[in-house]
């Protein structure tokens, strides 16, 4: 049995047992990431928040059979002049030193996670989206010359809700203005990608801020990760969906049933990216994926 954390931006993430197999697995929002894109540094408050997290995850792991624990840091770790600190509280809690992951891991290991768990044959050549916090990784996949499925290009852009939120969406709700500053930002980061996302066949999304998007427009009224995990949703339903959520107060959004409390302020951000990449893409629906880097992290344990 082995642990794997994935530390992001706005949650930490933990899956314990038997990849694919989880007896556990769980997260929560701490906001690690909260301020790094103004101070360069991470709060002292968040980084106590994520410690009281990985003490209950400390106990989680001390109750299994567990052989390997792997933590992985992603977007607010890259950026913090004061990692040092969370690195040395990460080690005392889980005796393990954590591992800052590149962008190009990040998104590797995202795109792992999400294809192996699809029920069916993507159709290629596939994206994987995944909105973070801090970031949004973008994974471009095919067959190679041998008939694997794998990534042809990978990368990490700064751009993610938390980051664009604290650096655009002063009003509430945003203003029209604001959220024309906020695209400008994630037009810029596509333009200057190196993986193009137009023309593919199949856009699969995962992560917090896709399948609670997702999950509105399905009409869901709470967030239930069974009916999320490989639901697709119509690409004029999710335009639909941030418009909505847009036009919400943090309050309104909080009423939501399907919106958890600690994303309510930074999903409108959040929803712009997606709908941004999804129109670059030129794709008429994307598919949901439960599975996302914790489960490319987790299986890295075992392959």
């Amino acid at each position: 049995m082995i642990a794997a954390v994935d530390c992001g931006t706005n949650t930490i993430k933990l899956f314990v047992g038997t990849p694919p197999h989880a007896v556990v697995r769980t997260s929560r929002m701490v906001r690690l990431g909260e301020g790094v894109d103004r101070t360069g540094r991470l709060d002292d408050a968040a980084v106590q928040r994520a410690f009281a997290a990985l003490d209950e995850y400390a106990a989680i792991i001390a109750a299994h059979d567990v052989e390997r624990i792997r933590f992985c840091a992603t977007s607010a770790t890259r950026d913090a002049s004061n990692a040092d600190v969370f690195r040395a509280g990460v080690m005392e809690r889980l005796g393990v030193e954590p591992e800052v992951l590149s962008g190009a891991e990040e998104a590797a290991l995202s795109f792992g996670g999400a294809v192996a768990h699809l029920r069916h044959e993507p159709r290629l050549p596939v994206l994987v989206v995944d909105i973070g916090g801090g970031s949004t990784e973008l994974v471009r996949g095919d067959r190679d010359a041998e008939g694997v499925l794998a990534p042809t290009g990978a990368h990490s852009m700064d751009v993610g809700s938390v980051r664009l939120h604290e650096r655009h969406l002063a009003a509430d709700p945003p203003t029209a203005a604001e959220v024309e500053r906020l695209l400008a930002d994630v037009d810029a980061a596509l333009d200057a990608s190196p993986v193009d996302v137009a023309g593919v066949a199949q856009v699969v999304c995962v992560a917090g801020t896709a399948l609670t998007v997702g999950a509105g427009a399905l009409g869901l009224p709470t967030f239930d990760p069974v009916l999320l995990d490989q639901a697709v949703v119509p690409r004029d339903a999710v335009r639909t969906e941030v418009e909505h959520l847009l036009a919400l107060s943090v309050e309104e959004r909080r009423g939501l049933g399907y919106v958890h409390p600690g994303r309510a302020d930074v999903i409108g951000a959040g929803a712009l990216i997606l709908d941004r990449v999804l129109e670059r893409a030129g794709v008429d629906e994307l598919t949901l994926s439960v599975a996302d880097i914790l489960d490319g992290i987790a299986a890295s344990l075992v392959d």
